[in-house]
């Protein structure tokens, strides 16, 4: 596979330049014009934040790109699917109400918002996985399965399953239906750490499933039976015992993103942009976000999200840490691998070789600086 081009932008500005002008001259240097939208619907795949979590993209970048497609004669739509965990983006409704509060209107970002699989996460096409290993076809919202384009808009930061969440995991778990959801997370099957427990009891607030109790040593445990994945308990713990499942979990979620992936993209135009920016060691699906590993890098952008999500996970592994974050909780060196640092039963390689096998873009790539 022939080396792919990715380009940045700093965030350094003038009062002649402003952030948002050079968004818009990073898409035109990385060929976002040449891209055929004309009377194409295309969706904007983006997370809208878990409201309490700040580190969400801001709208107005989304203004930017919906302000492109239109000039190339496409018809922009915002849009994102439904949690299969409880929280403010469970149903359309909530969902639709969590976007507006955190300024996803159509004055800032250009386009409506289309919550993609219906009111409560059952609306789905199945798409063929061409060479799927691990399923034959995707369960995808429905407006993006339809859609005729998409535009992929990723906040990069860490993931407590996958290692990092940039493109493909905007992408491949983002775009599935609840029961796409479903699929993608029921091999990830959380443990706790007895020993860290100190028996809060916030991991049993949390969970949706009503699979976690505490024990008569104030430990806290989990029925497999009933839990469905989703690594909730993960997120709100504060003392490093629940962790996402050990073993395979981590390497089998990630070749499943990279199949779903494979079916939303197969045959549509595509561009993917990458915010380094707020790299929150944690996913934006908790109402919190915790300090930054890393200073702010800028905007990356692709047509191949495979380059840009390993040009990203390059950068932020090139940058220094900042003290004073979960890194130093973690007692990091100082060099070396950050993600899997900070969540050590994941490796996001495995997703990242996977969505290369199937074609979906190259990990070989050229950085350009716009």
């Amino acid at each position: 596979m022939s080396q792919a081009k990715v380009y940045w932008i700093d965030l350094r500005t003038t009062p002649k330049l402003s952030i948002l002008q050079k968004l818009e001259k990073l898409l035109k240097a990385a060929g976002f014009s040449s891209l055929e939208l004309k009377d194409r619907y295309t969706a904007l795949k983006i997370h809208f934040g878990e409201p309490g979590n700040m580190s969400y993209i801001r709208p107005p970048y989304v203004g930017v790109v919906a302000g492109l497609v239109k000039q190339l004669g496409g018809k922009p739509f915002l849009t994102d699917a439904n949690t299969m965990y409880s929280g403010r983006r469970h149903n359309a409704y909530d969902h639709l109400r969590a976007g507006f509060e955190n300024g996803f209107s159509r004055d800032a970002t250009g386009c409506d918002l289309v919550i993609a699989d219906g009111l409560k996460g059952n609306d789905q096409v199945a798409l063929p996985v061409s060479g799927g290993r691990e399923c034959a076809s995707a369960l995808i919202a429905s407006a993006i399965a339809e859609a005729d384009a998409v535009i992929s808009l990723n906040h990069f930061k860490g993931h407590e399953l996958t290692g990092f969440g940039g493109a493909l995991k905007n992408l491949g778990m983002g775009c599935a239906s609840r029961g796409g959801k479903t699929f993608l997370h029921e091999v990830s099957h959380p443990v706790i750490h007895t020993r860290a427990c100190t028996g809060c009891g916030s991991c049993v607030k949390a969970c949706a499933s009503k699979a976690i109790t505490l024990d008569q040593a104030k430990k806290a445990v989990i029925d497999h039976k009933l839990c469905v994945g989703c690594c909730q308990c993960v997120a709100v713990c504060q003392f490093n015992a629940a962790r996402a499942s050990e073993g395979s979990a981590s390497k089998v979620c990630s070749e499943r993103i990279a199949e779903y992936t494979q079916a939303i993209l197969a045959g549509k135009p595509h561009f993917h942009v990458s915010f380094v920016m707020n790299v929150s060691p944690n996913c934006d699906c908790w109402g919190n976000n915790d300090a930054p590993i890393v200073a702010d890098i800028g905007i990356f952008a692709s047509a191949d999200p495979v380059a840009l999500d390993q040009a990203c996970v390059d950068a932020v592994n090139a940058a220094p840490p900042i003290n004073g974050t979960v890194l130093t909780d973690r007692k990091y060196s100082g060099t070396g691998e950050k993600f899997g640092h900070v969540h050590p039963d994941t490796d996001w390689v495995f997703g990242l070789e996977r969505a290369q096998e199937l074609g979906i873009g190259s990990r070989d790539y050229e950085l350009i600086k716009v």
